[in-house]
C-alpha cells in the first residue's frame, strides 16, 4: 500500500480491502457560530456505507466455519445492504441471492444483476410490512438451498461490530467528538460507531435519525412511507436503545427536501438517510456552545435516488410538496405520535418538553393537571396574568409566567421569553374562560387544536342557540336581550317560567328562573350592568331569556378523535330548586333506558358537529323532554363539579389525562365500560352568616362506600345558600355497586355533616 500526503492509504489488494478509510469533512453549517460540523462520506465506499457490515459478517462466517467456501448467501435488504452483500460474496466466490421488494430502484436493481447475483422480489407486503414479506421468501429460499448463509443484518452482532473500523478513523482524524449523529434501520451503524467512539469519548452524545411511520422508537407503523434506508416496520435487535441520547423524525418530505439542500448548499449528491443527516446536525448546531464538535455518518450518494428524492416528477405524482415541512423540529415525549419533524430526549436527566396551560381553574382539577402533565414527562410552565390566584401553585413547583392571557400576542412573546417555543409539545387550559385564547395559542405555536372560533361560538349560547337552531337541533325556545326593556316582551314570547341567564357566564352565575315578566327583566338588568366577569374579561353584556323545560337533566361527557364524537358516558344530574339552578348531586352513570341514551347521544354528537367541534373534551348539558333530549348548554371542556372524578373510580381512566395526553399529541385513553357506580353530593350551607365549623365529617368517611370527604370552607368564611357553583362549601364522594348503593350513602354520609353558620353580627 501506498500513502497520500494527507497520510491515507490509497493502494488496495483487493476489492474488498479498498473499503472504509472514507473522507471525513466540514461542512459549512454551523461556521457562523464556530461549531464545528463534520460529515463522515461513508457514501464514498465502493458502494455504500453497507459494505462495511457485509465484509465484516461474511469474513467473520467463513472464519468460523458458518459460511463454507461456495456456499450461497441469501439476505433481504431493498438498498445498500443488497450492494455490499453482493460485492463482497461474489468477490468471494459465493452465489448470492437478494430478497427485496416493489421498492427497490431500478439502478441498485441493475447494480445487483450486473455483479452476479439472483434478486427475488416479493409482490405485496403481509402484515408485518415489507420487511415482514421480504423475510418469509428468505425462509422459502433458505429451505431451497442447504448450507446456505443468512447474514440476518437486523440482528447479527457483527453488524455493529463492523463499524468499529469507522470509529477509528474518526479518532484517527479527530481528537475529540461531543455528537455523533447517524440514521438508524437495522441499528448497526450508529450503535457500533458509538459504543467505540464512548469507550474513549464517555461523554459522547449521540443522536439517532428515524424517519415518520418508523416503529424503532415507538412509533406506529405506516409501510407507505417513502424514504428508504432508515426506519423500519420491525423493531431490530441491534438497536441498543441505551447508548441513544435524543431521537430525530423526519416526514419524507422533510427528509427529501433536506437531501436537495445538502446537494445545493454543501455539494454532496446524497441519499435521503445523508439528507435527513444533514438536517439534523444542522439543528443541533444552532442549538451547540461554540467550539463544539459534531460528526454525522452520511451513508449513500444519490445515485440510487434519481427517480426518486431528485426527480421532480416523482414529487409531483405523490404531492410530495403538500406533505408536512417544519423548519424546526417539536420536542415531544418518547411515544409520542409524530407527523412531522420531532424529536425526543431518552434520558430522564435530559429538559423535559414544555407544556403549556394558559391559565386554570382555581379549584378541582386546575393544580392537579399540573401534576398530571408532570407525571407524563412533561415540564409544565403556566402562563398567566396573576399566579397569585391559585392556592397550592407554589407547592406545585411549577414555573409560572406572567403576561396579559387574554393577548395572542403577548402570551406568544412571554412564552419565547421563558423557552424554545419548539420545545412547547401541548397547549391547553382547566379555566373556561380561556378555551379559545389556548386554541388560538396552540394553533400559533403549529400544534393540533380546536377551531377557536367554534370554541368561541359555544361559550357565546346566544350565538349557540342561533348555530343549533339552523341545524335544527332539539333545544329550549329563546331569545337574547341586551336592553332590559325587552325582556319583559322576550320573557312572554318564550313563555313563562323562564330562565334567564349570562350568554358568557359559567358555575351557573346569574342563572334564574323567573316567573314574570318583571322578574325577566330585573334579572337581564342585573346581568348587563356587569361589565367584567370574574377574571376580569370584558361581559358580553347580554342575557339568554330562554324556555324553562321542567325535565330530567343529563350532561353527556364526550371526546372527540378529529370530528368523531366518542362517548365518555352520561351523567344523572341533580339541581337546588328554583329559582336559582346549582349543581348538588352527580351519579355515574346515569340509569337511562337504552333506547333513550342513544337517542340523547346522536343528539348530543348533532349538537358537537353543528357547532363545528373535532376535537377533545366536551361537556353537554342535556334536557329529557316528551319529544326527545334538548341541548342546554355547550361545553368543549371535561366537566366540571368533580365529574371526571367519578369516571376515574368506575372506569379506571383519567380524563384529565387523556386532555394533556390529547393535547400533546397522543390518542387517548377513553372508557370502555363501568365497573359499579359513583356519585358526588355536595355540601351546602342552610343560612347566611359566617362559617362556624363542620362537624360529622369523621363519622361520615366511615359510611360503607364513602370514597372522599372534603371540606372547602374554613371558620370565620362568609357562607350563604349557594345561588352558583361557587357558594358550595364541599363535597363527599361515594362508589358502590349500584345507584341505590351511592345514593344511600351519600344521603347517610351527609345526613351526618352539621354546617354550623353564625348569623351576621352574631356571636
Amino acid at each position: 500500500m501506498t500513502e497520500t500526503a494527507e497520510g491515507r492509504h490509497m493502494l488496495s489488494e483487493n476489492v474488498i480491502n479498498a473499503i472504509g478509510g472514507t473522507p471525513l469533512v466540514r461542512l459549512r453549517t454551523g461556521r457562523e457560530r464556530g461549531v464545528e460540523v463534520y460529515a463522515k462520506l461513508e457514501m464514498q465506499n465502493l458502494f455504500a456505507m453497507k459494505d462495511r457490515v457485509a465484509k465484516e459478517i461474511i469474513l467473520q462466517a467463513r472464519a468460523r466455519g458458518e459460511l463454507a467456501e461456495g456456499a450461497p448467501v441469501v439476505e433481504s435488504s431493498s438498498g445498500t445492504m443488497a450492494l455490499g452483500v453482493a460485492l463482497v460474496g461474489t468477490a468471494l466466490g459465493h452465489p448470492v441471492h437478494i430478497v427485496t421488494d416493489p421498492r427497490i430502484d431500478p439502478i441498485t436493481l441493475a447494480k445487483l444483476k450486473a455483479l452476479g447475483c439472483s434478486v427475488h422480489v416479493v409482490k405485496e407486503m403481509d402484515e408485518r410490512g415489507w420487511q415482514g414479506a421480504r423475510l418469509t421468501r428468505l425462509a422459502e429460499l433458505m429451505n431451497e438451498h442447504p448450507g446456505a448463509f443468512w447474514p440476518r443484518q437486523y440482528d447479527n452482532p457483527d453488524n455493529p461490530g463492523a463499524y468499529r473500523t469507522l470509529a477509528a478513523e474518526l479518532l484517527a482524524d479527530l481528537d475529540r467528538v461531543d455528537v455523533v449523529v447517524g440514521s438508524v434501520g437495522s441499528g448497526g451503524s450508529l450503535c457500533g460507531t458509538s459504543r467505540v467512539l464512548k469507550e474513549s469519548l464517555p461523554d459522547l452524545r449521540v443522536v439517532g435519525v428515524d424517519c415518520v411511520g418508523s416503529v424503532i422508537f415507538g412509533q406506529p407503523d405506516w409501510p407507505q412511507r417513502l424514504q428508504s434506508g432508515l426506519g423500519n416496520s420491525l423493531r431490530p435487535p441491534n438497536v441498543d436503545h441505551d447508548l441513544i441520547d435524543e431521537v430525530h423524525w423526519l416526514s419524507d418530505h422533510e427528509a427529501f427536501s433536506s437531501t436537495r439542500e445538502l446537494a445545493s448548499e454543501e455539494k454532496l449528491f446524497a441519499g435521503n438517510t445523508s439528507g435527513s443527516v444533514y438536517r439534523v446536525l444542522g439543528e443541533l448546531a444552532r442549538r451547540a456552545e461554540p467550539g463544539t464538535r459534531i460528526v454525522g455518518i452520511f451513508p449513500d450518494r444519490g445515485d440510487r435516488y434519481t427517480a426518486t428524492v431528485h426527480d421532480d416528477d416523482y414529487w409531483a405524482e405523490r404531492n410530495l410538496s403538500e406533505r408536512p415541512l417544519s423548519a424546526r423540529p417539536r420536542q415531544v415525549v418518547m411515544g409520542t405520535p409524530v407527523s412531522a419533524w420531532s424529536y425526543a430526549h431518552t434520558r430522564e436527566e435530559d429538559p423535559r418538553p414544555r407544556f403549556v396551560f394558559v391559565e386554570s381553574n382555581t379549584t378541582g382539577t386546575g393544580m392537579l393537571a399540573l401534576g398530571v402533565a408532570r407525571r407524563l414527562g412533561y415540564e409544565p410552565l403556566l402562563l398567566t396574568a396573576d399566579p397569585g390566584r391559585y392556592a397550592g401553585f407554589e407547592e406545585t413547583g411549577c414555573q409560572a409566567v406572567r403576561c396579559d392571557t387574554d393577548d395572542l400576542d403577548d402570551l406568544l412573546g412571554a412564552l419565547g421569553r421563558a423557552c424554545d417555543p419548539h420545545t412547547v409539545a401541548g397547549v391547553t387550559t382547566t379555566s373556561e374562560f380561556y378555551l379559545a385564547t389556548a386554541a388560538r395559542l396552540a394553533g400559533a405555536l403549529g400544534l393540533a387544536a380546536e377551531d377557536p372560533e367554534a370554541v368561541a361560538g359555544c361559550r357565546d349560547k346566544g350565538r349557540l342557540r342561533r348555530t343549533l337552531a339552523e341545524a335544527g337541533v332539539r333545544q329550549p325556545a329563546f331569545e337574547v336581550v341586551r336592553d332590559p326593556g325587552d325582556a319583559a316582551r322576550a320573557a312572554l314570547r318564550v313563555g313563562l317560567p323562564c330562565v334567564v341567564k349570562p350568554v358568557d357566564d359559567s358555575g351557573s352565575s346569574r342563572v334564574r328562573r323567573c316567573d314574570t315578566p318583571e322578574e325577566a327583566a330585573a334579572q337581564v338588568a342585573e346581568i348587563v350592568a356587569v361589565t367584567v366577569n370574574g377574571r376580569g374579561q370584558p361581559t358580553a353584556r347580554a342575557a339568554l331569556v330562554e324556555e324553562y323545560l321542567d325535565c330530567p337533566e343529563y350532561s353527556v361527557e364526550t371526546f372527540g378523535l378529529d370530528g368523531e364524537h366518542l362517548l365518555v358516558g352520561i351523567v344523572d344530574k341533580s339541581v337546588t330548586g328554583a329559582p336559582c339552578f346549582v349543581e348538588s348531586r352527580h351519579l355515574v352513570p346515569a340509569g337511562l333506558p337504552a333506547d333513550a341514551a342513544q337517542e340523547m347521544a346522536a343528539t348530543v354528537r348533532a349538537a358537537l358537529s353543528a357547532a363545528g367541534l373535532r376535537r377533545g373534551p366536551g361537556h353537554t348539558e342535556v334536557k329529557l323532554t316528551p319529544e326527545g333530549a334538548a341541548i342546554v348548554e355547550i361545553n368543549p371542556r371535561l366537566a366540571g363539579g368533580m365529574i371526571p372524578e367519578l369516571f376515574r373510580l368506575t372506569t379506571g381512566v383519567d380524563l384529565l389525562e387523556s386532555q394533556i395526553r390529547y393535547a400533546a399529541g397522543f390518542v387517548p385513553a377513553l372508557p370502555e365500560g363501568f365497573d359499579g357506580c359513583a356519585g358526588i353530593r355536595f355540601l351546602m350551607p342552610d343560612g347566611e352568616g359566617l362559617l362556624e365549623r363542620v362537624t360529622g365529617v369523621d363519622d361520615a368517611r366511615a359510611v360503607t362506600g364513602i370514597e372522599r370527604v372534603t371540606v372547602t370552607a374554613i371558620p370565620g368564611q362568609a357562607v350563604r345558600p349557594p345561588r352558583d357553583a361557587y357558594g358550595r362549601i364541599g363535597h363527599v364522594i361515594a362508589r358502590g355497586r349500584s345507584r341505590e348503593d351511592v345514593a344511600d350513602a351519600l344521603e347517610k354520609a351527609c345526613g351526618m355533616i352539621r354546617v354550623e353558620v353564625a348569623e351576621s353580627g352574631g356571636r
